[in-house]
């Protein structure tokens, strides 16, 4: 039994399966023979900073659906549009090269954060929203920082 701020273990777990192809293109990043491997296996796409900039951009889109989701609850025409803003974030500044769109990223899951918590501070996300939310996004932004450096 869960109480309400605990995270139920779907959500979490699925979440943190979530993180994969972040992790998976920092990981390449800093392991050549694994980058190799995966280009080989998987393919260019699938490697390094691509995969981390490509599964990034469909994860805020993702989560411009979630967010709309909560609007649904009640927030009006205000939620609407504040849902629709990481979407339309990945849309306009993934590209100009993996350095600039991982720093866009990074800009945009900080921006994403804040809007889950708005939308949970509303009440229209569930009590344990946030602390899945901080745990996703910390691991998300540390994942693109390593491919900075």
């Amino acid at each position: 039994m869960t109480t309400g701020r605990t995270i139920p273990q779907g959500p979490l777990l699925l979440g943190l399966a979530g993180l994969l192809p972040f992790i998976w293109g920092a990981v390449t990043v800093h392991v050549p023979a694994l980058a190799n491997w995966g280009q080989m296996t998987l393919g260019g796409r699938f490697v390094g900073p691509y995969v981390q900039l490509f599964y990034g951009a469909i994860i805020l889109s993702f989560m411009s659906g979630v967010l709309w989701g909560f609007a649904t609850k009640g927030e009006g025409w205000i939620g609407y549009a504040l849902s629709t803003l990481p979407a339309l974030w990945a849309f306009f500044t993934t590209g100009g090269g993996p350095e600039t769109a991982a720093v866009n990223l990074i800009v945009g899951f900080g921006g994403l954060l804040l809007l889950d918590w708005y939308f949970w501070r509303l009440g229209l996300a569930p009590v344990w929203w946030m602390r899945l939310r901080l745990l996703l996004t910390t691991i998300v932004i540390l994942t693109l920082l390593l491919v900075l450096i």
